[in-house]
């Protein structure tokens, strides 16, 4: 032990002594003989220029364009200029035009540039799908259907020049003249459109929509932020930064160089249908910004920093020699060693409890002290069981990102699966402790089970359950014939989602408005069985209160009108989205679709259109219509087009739906059990229907204090 701290700060003192007596050498980034640089640019290897033997195919040829001043590079395949390239990240910026609405003779056409057959994806965690304008809803198409969009309003006050001088670059783009939205995976090619929010609002007022990189700004005294890289006033902007994704195609072969001090491993960057659709690689011993693993001399044998890379050997080892001959100053090596050592963890514990106040650690201390979270059922995690357990937050681990928060798979040691949420951003602490201290005290069947939490990192990290079988919109919209979607499972999903938020609205020790019902947010366990997450916006409101006021969030076509109006949210809000939820049940549409190219309407207000016009049978899923009884599934419209009243106090309470799908699907049962002259109880149901919904969650209820006997409430064990 003693002579590996001798070891250690002799390479200390070496690394001293060579800053002060060795020139900074750089490591290799092309191929030798190849040019590595155009204009201010190095282009590393597989990307190369003038000759194929430079680079790695011709998706990886650089054009180097001159002018009377200056090179410009440009990535040749899709003929847009290159900012930037980082081997190790494997990603490239390029510049890419944005798309222009009535915006006089500067109109553009939309956006529509295929990388389809390259090793390129726009990449989802480096880039947003940002619009501005003024009340429009802004569109990102992907062969004709919805991928992603957001909608910007404007004060009335808020003039249209006011757009034009806007700068993208000093916006957070939360809604109000300009709004933001992440994009789908494995993004190869799209195109955009706008809207106005009404027919014929928008005309003669420009409007811009554009894929655009985000620059996160990292500090340890500061809250994490977000930028847009963008100089200038919209009006002024043609081009914007857009980060592409790229891996070495299993067709292309590569060689490592002979040094060994490179490795590759296995990535599926550019396809969903492929564990392995090529791979990337990494210097062995850390790298800094022109490292480059796929060269030979382009990785250091020492360490990551710069100092260390290709030093000449007689000066390290005179130095070794030296120190190893004085006895005395082994011993004032080994006195640092244990003073660095010391200040070391005393820093690391600042560090910790920095972490914990910034994440929220005190006011979840509140909460723990006022008895707001119950701890019997949660655990506080260490970062190292959970670094262990996600294979250090391993990008292949990945389940879900969202405008928030990212999504790992991992095992704990003693084999259980979890679901990991890293937030992404430090200024939302409040919806990391709300998740908290509202999962905390729920403990129902149909809502997603909060395991624990870590606060000893920049990001806090919520532990839940695991779900295995993703989320209903993919299984809806996405559905195979292996596992239909039957009526039988549909009326079931319904009614365990109605329990959860009757249980959230009525039972818990608090009403929870849940403010974010949407089929993305309902998940489906190893027995295609509902759960309710994302608690992240919910909030918990005293008893004699009967709405919520504050600004308007959810998701566009699960969005309560009255909510968009007012700003009030009630439990009708909730009731209004999981409306839009029953009606994605029967129809198998998506909430938001494009019924003509002029035109944009939500589900919401279609299925109202063909109820009233009575041709709601049209719009019904044909498995649906083949597998359900009419009279039952016109029940259901009928109950479907309630919760989507434009006035709330129209619409049922929670308790309410339970009890008519409840009564729904008993009606169904016994008619199909006097049809086939016995009954025979399904599968699905076997663990769920020896107590009804209804008298599940009104059993833990004290009709006089309003207090929850959660223990009676999980009666199957998730």
């Amino acid at each position: 032990m003693i002579l590996k701290l001798v070891i250690h700060f002799i390479i200390l003192v070496i690394w001293f002594i060579h800053v002060q007596v060795s020139a900074q050498d750089y490591l290799q980034v092309a191929k030798p003989g190849c040019d590595s640089k155009c204009g201010n640019l190095q282009i590393p290897f597989p990307f190369g220029m003038n000759t194929s033997e430079c680079y790695l195919g011709k998706w990886f040829e650089i054009e180097c364009r001159n002018t009377s001043t200056y090179q410009t590079p440009y990535l040749k395949s899709i003929g847009l200029q290159v900012t930037s390239i980082d081997v190790q990240q494997g990603t490239v910026t390029i510049n890419n035009s944005i798309y222009r609405n009535n915006c006089g003779t500067r109109d553009s056409t939309p956006v529509n540039r295929s990388l389809e057959g390259s090793p390129f994806v726009y990449s989802q965690e480096h880039n947003k799908f940002v619009a501005a304008g003024c009340n429009i809803i802004a569109i990102l198409q992907i062969n004709g259907s919805e991928g992603s969009g957001c909608v910007s309003i404007c004060d009335q006050d808020f003039k249209v020049d006011d757009i034009g001088k806007m700068e993208l670059e000093n916006s957070d783009c939360n809604g109000k003249s300009c709004c933001q939205n992440s994009l789908p995976p494995y993004l190869k090619e799209y195109s955009t459109e706008v809207k106005g929010l009404k027919e014929n609002e928008t005309d003669g007022e420009c409007s811009y929509a554009m894929v655009v990189q985000q620059v996160g700004l990292y500090s340890y005294y500061t809250r994490k932020s977000y930028y847009f890289p963008v100089n200038g006033e919209m009006k002024d902007v043609d081009v914007v930064p857009v980060v592409l994704e790229w891996e070495i195609p299993n067709n292309l072969t590569l060689k490592l160089p002979p040094d060994n001090l490179s490795y590759c491993s296995d990535t599926n960057v550019t396809s969903s249908l492929y564990k392995r659709s090529g791979q990337r690689c990494s210097c062995k011993y850390g790298y800094s910004y022109d490292s480059n693993p796929y060269v030979e001399g382009g990785c250091s044998d020492n360490d990551d920093h710069p100092f260390y890379r290709n030093s000449p050997s007689n000066v390290p080892i005179s130095v070794i020699k030296g120190i190893s001959t004085s006895f005395g100053s082994i011993i004032l090596l080994l006195i640092l060693w244990r003073v660095f050592k010391v200040t070391k963890k005393i820093i690391m514990k600042k560090f910790r409890e920095k972490f914990f106040k910034r994440n929220g650690g005190l006011l979840l201390q509140q909460k723990l002290s006022s008895s707001e979270v119950n701890m019997d059922k949660v655990k506080l995690f260490s970062l190292k069981e959970l670094e262990k357990a996600t294979d250090n937050f391993n990008s292949n681990r990945v389940l879900g990102k969202g405008g928030q928060a990212t999504v790992y798979k991992g095992m704990l040691i003693d084999g259980t699966i979890v679901a990991v949420k890293k937030f992404k951003v430090q200024g939302k602490i409040e919806e990391f402790i709300n998740e908290f201290v509202i999962l905390s005290q729920i403990n129902h069947r149909n809502v997603v089970k909060l395991l624990g939490s870590c606060l000893e990192t920049k990001i806090p990290l919520l532990v839940y359950e695991f779900i295995p079988n993703g989320n209903l919109f993919e299984f809806l919209h996405l559905q195979n014939e292996d596992m239909p979607l039957t009526w039988n499972m549909r009326l079931r999903i319904a009614i365990e989602v109605a329990g959860a938020l009757f249980y959230l609205h009525s039972a818990a020790s608090q009403p929870i408005y849940h403010k974010d019902i949407k089929s993305t947010n309902i998940l489906l366990d190893e027995k295609y069985r509902a759960k309710v997450a994302d608690f992240g916006t919910s909030r918990m409101i005293s008893i004699d209160v009967t709405h919520l006021t504050t600004v308007v969030q959810g998701t566009f076509g699960y969005l309560d009108p009255e909510f968009f109006q007012t700003s009030q949210f009630t439990e009708k809000s909730d009731v209004y989205s999981f409306g839009v939820v029953l009606v994605e049940l029967l129809t198998g549409q998506k909430p938001i679709t494009l019924l003509s190219q002029e035109e944009a309407k939500s589900l919401a207000s279609y299925f109202i259109m063909c109820v009233e016009e009575n041709c709601v049978f049209d719009i019904i899923d044909e498995r649906v219509m083949k597998e359900g009884e009419k009279c039952y599934i016109m029940k259901v419209v009928n109950l479907a087009s309630r919760c989507l009243e434009l006035n709330g106090k129209r619409r049922p309470t929670m308790r309410e739906i339970t009890l008519e799908l409840e009564a729904i699907r008993k009606l169904e049962n016994e008619s199909n059990a006097q049809g086939n002259g016995e009954f025979v109880r399904s599968e699905d149901y076997k663990s769920w229907d020896d107590n009804s919904i209804i008298s599940e969650i009104m059993s833990t209820i004290d009709q006089s204090s309003r207090t929850t006997i959660l223990n009676d409430v999980h009666i199957v064990t998730m």
